[in-house]
């Protein structure tokens, strides 16, 4: 019930631009991490079982997010998950900050076997942030 008067108070430009995010933030981070292959990146670690639907989901909960999101709320929140989900799916080696900041040995051995759980953890805190804003909403309606 709540859902449909959300998107209903919403409009078509926001369920547009909500829509737009979720495909445009697949298609370019899936790009960019290279969970498929593509002329632009190349991958030096496989991709996992997980990547593309951890990828998918933290997408979705982007646009949701754009959908029902009031001006200045819970936008770290739902930032941090979205850096946390990207860092999860991507190639440890080939992010060029990591790698810079940690050293290659360090990455493979302590992140690589726990980035998929920094995965999760992104679309968990990216999950919260829209469900704040969906609990909020009936106090200040987006304008």
């Amino acid at each position: 019930m709540k859902a449909k008067l959300i998107f209903q108070e919403s409009g078509f430009r926001r369920l547009l631009a909500g829509a737009v995010m979720a495909v445009a933030s697949f298609a370019v981070l899936g790009t960019v991490a290279v969970l498929w292959e593509n002329p632009f990146f190349i991958r030096m670690t496989p991709v996992g079982g997980w990547e593309v639907s951890l990828l998918t989901l933290l997408s979705f909960l982007g646009g949701l997010y754009v959908v029902i999101r009031r001006p200045f709320c819970s936008n770290g929140t739902v930032g941090v998950g979205g850096v946390l989900g990207f860092l999860g799916v991507a190639c440890p080696v080939c992010n060029k900050i990591l790698l810079l900041a940690f050293g290659s040995e360090l990455l493979l051995t302590y992140f690589e076997p726990i980035r998929i759980y920094v995965a999760a953890l992104g679309v968990l805190i990216a999950a919260w942030a829209v469900f704040h804003e969906w609990r909020q909403w009936d106090v200040a309606p987006a304008i």
